[in-house]
């Protein structure tokens, strides 16, 4: 990844000579002579790291003064402070008031170079325990060895490499975060920022001010915005369909020239961001209702992607199940459990309108209402009754049947057992054969005579 950084240094041969080095290592260099000139450069976008002479004849603000400045609007951004008059009091000082390193001229490249990958180093790993703390409880791995869970990650690694714009569509709770983190992290900007922001728990009229920025009447800029946060990294906008049709004219402005304007301002702000949307509606059909703007879908839609429901990978659900009772049970502290063949049965069967998210706080209620030896199994009897099949809904059932002759009744059972047991291993017959113990063309027949549908995979 490219590092954007600013060197603020008043004497031109030392600015250029730094400019050099770093330019040589493949960094995007910025130069400003004054503190007048560093404060544009930082309000026209937010480096990655400033390297900051501490004297800056000529200037409105010394070095520290500006560091000071700086600090207290972008605490976490790291700055080097350089000097040629070194002294162990402007040191502590510089260090105490924020700056990550302090660095005495003259100096070898090698000094500076480690110094800078340090700070980078340290500005990382500071936004990465950061975006620890917010990611989504679904996992960080996708789990599953379903046909369909083999192909998303296959679009996945074709994908992610590329600078492509992709559109994420699936129901609520089947892991669409996931899949724009896993991007992320295959790309060529993994080492960039991964901004997450779901538009539609941001409020209508603050969602220009989150996603641009804005400025107050002197024109300096009051916080980040999310783009800038973003910058060398990947900006994903969850429920992109719940944007308020104005911004998503200013998003596609941005599309097209990777630059935006400030609410308020009048400079433009350059950015080098990937954006990755998702959404649970059909967009498609909100465009062509005039609902979204059909223009910016299409810019959206350069690569689609598509987050399965559960019920499209029910053989999936014991390898997440067990992948969530580690989790859970390291997180919880709570004693991992093993789950009994009916019970995973009855897990699998299940409708999961909720999806994976869904599924995973179901396991962790039954972490947590489980009693008795952790060494026994949760049984069908433990589920919750969202799960579970309920009295009131067996017993038309065996009303039927008691009605029903012998040979009635056993057609009916056997064709309810298939149909449950196809679906819960998605359709896959081979696989549905050999845990009802038949041959697979045995299998055929009968569900041909029996009347049973097979199930669509998605």
């Amino acid at each position: 990844m490219k590092h954007d950084i600013l060197v603020v240094e008043d004497e031109r041969d030392i600015r250029e000579m730094i400019a050099g080095i770093l330019s040589d290592e493949g960094c995007d260099v910025r130069v400003a002579a004054t503190s007048e000139t560093a404060l544009k450069e930082v309000k026209l976008r937010l480096p990655s790291l400033v390297i900051l002479d501490v004297w800056l004849k000529g200037s409105r603000m010394d070095g520290i003064e500006l560091l000071n400045y700086l600090k207290a609007d972008h605490e976490d951004l790291p700055v080097i402070i350089i000097s040629g008059h070194g002294t162990v009091e402007t040191a502590v000082a510089a260090i105490r008031k924020g700056a990550f390193d302090y660095i005495v001229k003259p100096f070898k490249s090698d000094k500076l170079l480690v110094t800078a990958n340090r700070a980078l180093e340290n500005a990382k790993l500071k936004r990465e325990n950061r975006e620890l703390k917010t990611k989504t409880n679904a996992g960080d791995r996708l789990i599953g060895r379903s046909a369909v869970i083999a192909q998303l990650r296959t679009k996945i690694d074709r994908v992610a490499p590329t600078n492509s714009r992709v559109l994420i569509s699936g129901p609520s709770g089947s892991g669409k975060e996931l899949l724009a983190r896993l991007i992320h992290e295959k790309s060529q900007r993994h080492a960039g920022p991964f901004i997450a922001v779901n538009a539609a728990s941001m409020v209508p009229n603050c969602v220009e001010t989150e996603l641009f920025g804005n400025v107050d009447e002197a024109g300096v800029s009051v916080k980040p915005s999310l783009l800038e946060r973003a910058h060398n990294g990947t900006l994903y906008l969850d429920e992109v369909g719940d944007m308020p049709l104005e911004t998503q004219v200013k998003l596609l402005r941005l599309l097209i020239e990777q630059r935006f304007q400030r609410v308020g301002g009048t400079d433009n702000v350059q950015v080098d961001v990937r954006v990755i949307t998702s959404t649970s509606r059909k967009l498609e059909q909100e465009a062509r209702q005039g609902r979204f703007r059909e223009d910016l879908y299409h810019r959206l839609n350069v690569m689609p992607l598509v987050a399965p429901p559960l019920t499209a990978r029910r053989e999936d659900i014991p390898e997440l199940v067990e992948y969530f009772i580690d989790r859970l049970s390291v997180s919880t502290g709570l004693p991992a459990r093993r789950i009994s063949p009916d019970a995973m049965a009855a897990l699998q069967s299940n409708d999961w309108p909720g999806n994976v998210r869904q599924l995973r706080n179901n396991i962790e209620r039954l972490l947590i209402m489980a009693t008795g030896d952790p060494s026994d199994p949760i049984t069908l009897d433990n589920l919750p009754s969202e799960v579970s099949v309920s009295k009131e809904t067996a017993k038309p059932k065996q009303e039927c049947i008691i009605s029903m002759p012998l040979r009635d009744a056993r057609k009916h059972f056997e064709r309810d057992y298939l149909q449950v047991q196809i679906e819960r291993f998605g359709g896959n017959i081979s696989k549905t054969a050999s845990f009802v113990g038949m041959e697979r063309s045995a299998l055929h027949r009968k569900l041909k005579s029996l009347g049973v549908a097979r199930v669509r995979t998605y």
